[in-house]
């Protein structure tokens, strides 16, 4: 009877008990090379509405773009300065209308373009006045066109129109509240209220408002559950939860909108849900898969979420009664 009863008690809590996404690998595509569908260091990774993936093929100084499985649909860029050209572009971002902003590192400009690859216009040059740049890295676009970017060695954020009109800024060199040591990943949540920036060298992610009023922090240096060895992407879900890069712990760690630990993917390695060294993170329109650029194995990943099975309560039960 003793017996019976604690079956039934274990099995009641499981079904009661939340579930917890856990992401699986689902697949993957690209090899090391210069030919089409082939990478040299991919560092960043955007999801545009219709589901085409795209990436910033750093080291071939180009962005290729993708079916949501790996299929090659086209690619621009080659190095250089003039429109359209690239030096080692790092972060980039989709708007809700499509066009496609890439993060000119090495230019310290911004670039944009139609989904397809047509040139739109740029902005910024190197310096330290409003709308301009040291070595820009990550971007995004919120839900009302505004453009966020991560000014990486000016340790700031800048934001602007879609057009590239300057609107604000915030942050300086530091450790403190709002104080930035490189800042890499930028991400706007769903609704547009926060931004989310990964501190490489702070081992930390913050969080603010739009217009860039301090909010809240999350990280330390290590390799436990929340920590960070050079945090780098960063991504919302549609839920809110927020993905993060981890870069020098091969691995990808996910969270509440808070800040709040949920799980963690990833070791150093070349197989399959394995990384080496991964900088880029995206989330699905509809929540269901994680995107990452595993920059150093010359690859795209992608993982799918899929939550442990729960034995139903009246299952339970019957199983009981033949114990």
């Amino acid at each position: 009877m003793k017996r019976t009863a604690f079956y039934v008690v274990a099995v009641l809590a499981a079904a009661a008990a939340p579930a917890l996404p856990d992401w699986v690998y689902e697949g993957k595509w690209g090899s090391p090379g210069s030919q089409s569908g082939e990478f040299n260091q991919p560092m960043g990774i955007a999801l545009a509405a219709n589901g085409n993936v795209y990436v910033a093929d750093t080291y071939n100084h180009r962005v290729q773009y993708f079916t949501w499985n790996g299929h090659f649909r086209g690619n621009w860029g080659k190095s250089g300065s003039g429109n359209g050209e690239f030096r080692y572009p790092e972060g980039i971002a989709v708007a809700t209308k499509g066009n496609v902003y890439v993060a000119d590192t090495a230019r310290h400009r911004i670039q944009y373009f139609t989904p397809a690859g047509p040139f739109l216009g740029k902005w910024g040059s190197q310096g330290k006045g409003d709308g301009q740049f040291d070595k820009p890295n990550g971007i995004t676009v919120a839900p009302n066109g505004n453009v966020y970017v991560g000014d990486t060695e000016n340790d700031r954020v800048q934001y602007f129109t879609a057009s590239g009109s300057f609107l604000g800024k915030w942050g300086t060199s530091g450790s403190g509240n709002g104080q930035f040591n490189r800042p890499m990943g930028v991400a706007v949540s769903p609704s547009g209220a926060r931004v989310y920036v990964g501190e490489r060298l702070n081992f930390r992610v913050q969080y603010f408002t739009s217009g860039g009023s301090y909010v809240g922090k999350w990280g330390s240096q290590g390799s436990g559950d929340g920590q960070f060895n050079r945090p780098y992407g960063v991504a919302t879900a549609p839920n809110g939860n927020v993905f993060v890069t981890d870069i020098y712990n091969n691995r990808i760690q996910y969270f509440t909108p808070v800040g709040s630990f949920l799980g963690k993917w990833g070791t150093r390695g070349s197989g399959n849900g394995e990384f080496y060294c991964p900088e880029g993170v995206v989330v699905s329109a509809d929540g269901s898969r994680v995107y990452v650029a595993d920059t150093f194995n010359d690859r795209i990943q992608y993982f799918r979420e899929s939550h442990p099975a729960v034995v139903p309560s009246s299952v339970g039960r019957i199983k009981a009664l033949f114990k």
